[in-house]
C-alpha cells in the first residue's frame, strides 16, 4: 500500500516509522532542517515541500496513494491536505488529526475527511469505557459513512448476559465485530454466548444505536414506565 503522511513532526514521525515496514510511505515536511534530518533517519521518501501546495503533491505522486494522512499540528493546514487528496487526487482513504477539539466538527466529508482523529475525545472515550459498566460508549466515528464504533460491558442484569450472538435479535444495521473477554478476543460467531463483563463492541449505522442500547443494556426506565428516582 502506498501512504501519504502530510506533517513530520512527532506523529508524523512515529507513523512513517511505523508504518514503513509494511508499506511504501511518502513523508511531507517543509521545514528544511526537520526534513533533511528525517531523510537520514527513516527508510522512506521525504519530500522537503509544503504539503497544502497542489505542485508538491501532484510531483510526488499523491494520485496514486491509497492512504493520506494529514498529520500537521495545524488544523487548517489538515483540513487544506484533506480537501486536495480527495477532490484533486481522488485518494480512496484520508486521515486527519484534529488538533483543537473545537474544530472537530470540521472534518467531515465536505472537507475530504473520511476519518478523522482528535487525541482528546479518544482520550475521553478510553477513560468513559474503563468507568461506564453497562453503559454503551462510542470510540470512533466515520464520517464518510456514518458508521460508529460502540463499547458496552456488560453487567450481570445485562438482557444480553447467557444468550448467543444469534438470538440477540440486534437491527439489520449493526453488528458485534468483537468480544474481549478476560484479556483475549473472542470472534463473533452466532453460537457464541455472551457473559458477565465482556467487552462488546458493535458497529452501528444511522439510528441503529438505540437498538443496540435496548438489546444489550435494556430499556431505559422511563420506557417502562418506572422512574429512576422511584423509592428516594
Amino acid at each position: 500500500m502506498r501512504i501519504a503522511i502530510v506533517g513530520g513532526g512527532n506523529v508524523g514521525r512515529f507513523l512513517a516509522e511505523d508504518l514503513q515496514v509494511h508499506h511504501d510511505v511518502i513523508l511531507f515536511e517543509r521545514d528544511h532542517h526537520l526534513a533533511t534530518q528525517l531523510a537520514a533517519e527513516l527508510h522512506c521518501t521525504v519530500v522537503y515541500g509544503d504539503g497544502c501546495e497542489l505542485a508538491t503533491l501532484a510531483e510526488a505522486g499523491v494520485d496514486h496513494c491509497d492512504v493520506v494522512v494529514a498529520a500537521t499540528g495545524d488544523d487548517e493546514d489538515n483540513l487544506v491536505v484533506s480537501l486536495l487528496a480527495k477532490q484533486e487526487f481522488a485518494v480512496p482513504r484520508v486521515i486527519a488529526r484534529v488538533n483543537h477539539p473545537k474544530n472537530n466538527w470540521l472534518f467531515n466529508r465536505s472537507w475530504g475527511v473520511d476519518v478523522s482523529v482528535s487525541t482528546p475525545h479518544l482520550i475521553s472515550a478510553l477513560v468513559e469505557e474503563a468507568v461506564s459498566v453497562g453503559s454503551l460508549v462510542q470510540l470512533l466515528a466515520f464520517d464518510n459513512s456514518g458508521a460508529r464504533l460502540v463499547e458496552v460491558t456488560l453487567t450481570e442484569t445485562s438482557p444480553a448476559v447467557q444468550r448467543s450472538i444469534a438470538e440477540l435479535g440486534l437491527p439489520r444495521d449493526a453488528s458485534v465485530v468483537a468480544i474481549v473477554r478476560r484479556e483475549s478476543v473472542v470472534v463473533p460467531r452466532g453460537e457464541i454466548i455472551l457473559k458477565p463483563d465482556d467487552h462488546v463492541l458493535c458497529l452501528v449505522v444511522g439510528e441503529a444505536e438505540d437498538a443496540v442500547r435496548d438489546v444489550l443494556i435494556g430499556a431505559p426506565a422511563s420506557a417502562t414506565g418506572q422512574s429512576s428516582l422511584d423509592g428516594r
